[in-house]
């Protein structure tokens, strides 16, 4: 078998960042720093096969709602709902008022209560109003939105896993991702994908340049915003709270792309 540590971070970051057949030989703090180095790459492939979704029904004569919901299907497809059910269950954690431990139990539990049933409805209804309005002026960029949106999701768990940000159990993927990820890479990974987004975006001109380089960073910082609540009610980032930044970080950048 081809063994690198560049393969093995690739078969990281989709193994359990997808539902693709790929094969996680190791779940070590070396693959697993490869994995999320490389979760962006993942978030590349999610945004392509959600923006062929939704180029596919326009191209069939559906208007741009329905290839809006088609595109955030795909994402959810992808991933098994894992990072839907991780945002239901951080809602319902914050929203306890219980507790860190407490909390904690309760983003365990497989039902989901009333702060993840409305941040759920609300999030898919942003997701797929943005996407709506995005592909109603090109068809391009909406597709461009798409692979953004998914590429700057998975950019925020780089940033997530970067060093001295603790996990909040001792047990799951949180704690085995958990700071697994130097600085100085997350800021690296970070500046590509965001130089390239601004890259894809220059094909629109300049305005579209700028405003794909800010969905990135806007993105990156609303993420940003809900680590640090996590962090401080939590203890630490646990998989639903991976979960529930990728789905914040793509909503927010898709918010940012559909205005102007």
């Amino acid at each position: 078998m081809f063994r690198t540590p560049a393969a093995d971070g690739l078969r990281f970051a989709f193994g359990t960042l997808t539902v693709l057949p790929v094969r996680v030989t190791r779940w070590d703090r070396p693959a697993a720093r490869g994995g999320m180095l490389c979760a962006p790459v993942a978030g590349l492939v999610v945004g392509a096969a959600a923006a062929v979704a939704g180029l596919v029904l326009l191209s069939l004569g559906a208007g741009p709602l329905l290839a809006a919901v088609g595109t955030a299907a795909v994402p959810a497809v992808l991933t098994r709902g894992l990072h839907l059910d991780g945002l239901a269950d951080t809602a319902d954690g914050l929203g306890s008022g219980r507790p860190a431990e407490d909390a904690l139990r309760i983003m365990k539990q497989s039902d989901i209560g009333p702060f993840g049933v409305l941040t759920l409805v609300l999030v898919l209804l942003a997701q797929v109003a943005a996407l709506t309005e995005v592909y109603d002026g090109s068809w391009a960029q909406g597709a461009l939105a798409a692979v953004v949106s998914a590429t700057a999701a998975r950019l925020a768990l780089t940033l997530a896993a970067r060093a001295r940000v603790p996990a909040a159990r001792p047990e799951g993927l949180g704690a085995a991702v958990a700071g697994v990820v130097p600085a100085g890479g997350a800021v690296a990974v970070a500046v590509a994908v965001t130089v390239g987004s601004a890259a894809a975006g220059a094909a629109f001109g300049p305005y579209a340049m700028v405003r794909t380089a800010l969905a990135v960073l806007i993105a990156l910082a609303v993420a940003e915003l809900l680590l640090r609540r996590c962090v401080r009610r939590f203890g630490g980032v646990t998989g639903d709270v991976f979960g529930g930044l990728a789905e914040t970080a793509a909503t927010a950048a898709l918010v940012v792309l559909a205005l102007g």
